[in-house]
């Protein structure tokens, strides 16, 4: 064979596998290009898995969880109840030893007469029928700026372990700061409606500009026919702990 022949099939050759070289390198940059985007795509979707799984943890998000939406929770409008009772104490340790038991102008209560002590928040703020405060001492609460959640027992029951983390969860949060309670309802005060078988209660007021009077206050209740996070978070947001006529006591 001529050395000229040789010669130019020594080059096809190595042209040949020179391209062969730059495919094969070409081949494995794909594959790590693809390698590296699958693991990208892995770890952004661990990350949004837990951004989105701790948001869904914070206690403003997880509240609404609980229990049904507002629009499934048969809630009446809330009321404004004139206020009664700011500062008057009754019972054991007042000058009123014999009063036992108050007749309140709402069921629940939302304002009015009261024990001397209010109830110390505890770890779970929640109370079955029973364990429960007395009314009397609850509304004390009320007056301190708390929001209480009364439960007909019979509804309750059902609902128990909803209900201990609808109190668990909502005094995590920086508009209820322990400052909510829940508790069984107590019949001898009056009986909630038939369809409602939750119901609120916030005792809300303005302070004078130096803070040592009340200007103005009035109660505020919701009744509902199911339990709701999403209402609950609502309400306490619309008549918050610092609204109240004596929101800085315990």
């Amino acid at each position: 064979m001529p050395q000229k022949q040789v010669s130019q099939d020594r080059k096809a050759r190595i042209a040949e596998m020179q391209q062969q070289e730059k495919a094969r390198e070409s081949r494995v940059r794909l594959q790590i290009i693809a390698g590296l985007t699958v693991l990208l795509l892995v770890l952004a979707a661990a990350i949004t898995y837990a951004v989105l799984k701790e948001r869904n943890n914070q206690p403003d998000v997880a509240i609404e969880s609980i229990g049904v939406s507002s629009s499934a929770a048969s809630c009446d409008a809330v009321t404004t109840d004139a206020a009664t009772g700011n500062g008057k104490h009754v019972g054991p340790g007042t000058s009123s030893p014999g009063t036992t038991k108050v007749t309140y102008d709402t069921v629940p209560p939302s304002t009015g007469p009261h024990f001397a002590q209010p109830v110390a928040s505890n770890s779970s703020n929640f109370y079955t029928a029973q364990d429960r405060p007395k009314i009397e001492v609850l509304v004390h609460n009320l007056e301190h700026g708390y929001t209480v959640l009364w439960y007909d027992v019979t509804a309750g029951a059902a609902k128990k372990a909803e209900l201990e983390q609808l109190a668990r969860v909502a005094n995590k949060t920086e508009w209820a700061k322990n400052k909510f309670i829940v508790s069984a309802w107590d019949t001898s005060y009056g009986e909630l409606p038939a369809d409602k078988k939750f119901a609120l209660s916030h005792w809300s007021a303005t302070l004078s500009a130096d803070g040592t009077k009340v200007a103005s206050q009035a109660g505020h209740r919701e009744l509902c026919g199911d339990l709701s996070g999403a209402v609950v978070k609502a309400f306490v947001q619309e008549f918050p702990l610092t609204s109240a006529p004596e929101p800085g006591a315990a």
